[in-house]
C-alpha cells in the first residue's frame, strides 16, 4: 500500500516532553523522521530530545515567536512533513459555583487560547513551512497534520466548558483546515482520545483509577499513549486519510461526572 515515507524528514510534536507527545515522538523517530520537541518542559524535553535523536524547542504554543522558531528548527532538519499538535491542559471550573459566582472569564479564555488557538497557531505556521517543499509525489503530497482533541469534545463532563470547547473547536476546525490545505497537498486529521494514562493520573488513588476504567466499554482499562500515537502515524502515513475525526477511546460515552 502506499504510504507517505518519512525518512529523511522533519516533524514537529508540540507536548512532546511526556504522554501522548513523547509517544508521538518516539514513533515519528521510528519512523525515520528527526523530530523537533516542542514544549516548556525544557529538562525532559531536552532528554527525549538527546535519547531520539532529534532536536528541543522552548515552545509556548500561543506565541508566534515561538512556532516560527520550532518551525524554522524543523526545516533546517529537513523537509517538514508532519506536525503533531499534542500540547494541551485543562483548569475545571462550573459555570457558576455553589455559591452563584461566574467562572472567572479568564480562566476560560486561557485554557481556549492554549488548546484550541494554539493548535491553529503551530498548524497554520506548519503548514506554510510545508507548502515550501517539493511533493513526494505523483498527487502533489507534501506533508500531514494531526491534532489531539478529546472525548470531552463531545462528552464533556461536569466542570469542563472551557476543556470541551476548546477540544470541540478543534473537532469543528478539521475539516475546513483540510479543505483550506488540499490545494499544497498538506493533509489534516485529528485523533479523538478518551482516558489514556498519562503523567495527569501518576499519583492517582488506585480505587480512582478503576473507576475510570469501568467506563470504559472494552477493554477495561486507561488507554496508552503508544496507542494514540499508533493512530497519529497511521494518519500520517496513510496518504488518504484527510479531514478525519477519529474516536481513540474504548467506547467510552463520559458520564456527568
Amino acid at each position: 500500500m502506499p504510504r507517505m515515507n518519512l525518512e529523511g524528514s522533519s516533524s514537529i510534536v508540540t507536548g512532546g516532553a511526556s504522554g501522548i507527545g513523547e509517544a508521538c515522538a518516539r514513533q515519528l523517530s521510528a519512523a525515520g523522521s528527526k523530530v523537533v520537541i516542542a514544549d516548556l518542559n525544557a529538562e525532559r524535553g531536552q532528554r527525549i530530545a538527546d535519547e531520539i535523536g532529534g532536536v528541543f524547542v522552548k515552545c509556548d504554543v500561543t506565541s508566534t515567536d515561538d512556532a516560527d522558531a520550532a518551525v524554522a528548527t524543523a526545516c533546517k532538519l529537513g523537509p517538514l512533513r508532519a506536525c503533531v499538535n499534542s500540547a494541551g491542559l485543562g483548569a475545571p471550573g462550573r459555570t457558576i459555583d455553589r455559591n452563584n459566582v461566574p467562572l472567572d472569564l479568564d480562566k476560560f479564555t486561557f485554557v481556549i487560547k492554549v488548546n484550541l488557538i494554539g493548535t491553529f497557531n503551530m498548524l497554520s505556521r506548519a503548514a506554510a513551512a510545508m507548502a515550501q517543499t517539493e511533493p513526494m509525489d505523483a498527487d502533489g503530497s507534501r506533508g500531514a497534520i494531526v491534532n489531539m482533541a478529546s472525548a470531552a469534545a463531545f462528552d464533556g463532563q461536569i466542570g469542563q466548558a472551557s476543556y470541551s470547547a476548546s477540544k470541540g473547536g478543534i473537532v469543528g476546525m478539521t475539516l475546513p483546515i483540510a479543505r483550506d490545505l488540499s490545494s499544497i497537498g498538506v493533509r489534516c486529521n485529528t485523533i479523538v482520545p478518551g482516558l489514556i494514562h498519562t503523567p495527569l493520573f501518576q499519583g492517582a488513588p488506585q480505587n480512582v483509577i478503576d473507576a475510570l476504567s469501568a467506563q470504559v466499554l472494552y477493554p477495561k482499562r486507561l488507554g496508552r499513549p503508544e496507542e494514540i500515537a499508533h493512530v497519529a502515524i497511521m494518519l500520517i502515513e496513510n496518504e488518504y486519510m484527510n479531514g478525519e475525526c477519529v474516536r481513540m477511546d474504548g467506547g467510552i460515552r463520559m458520564q456527568p461526572r
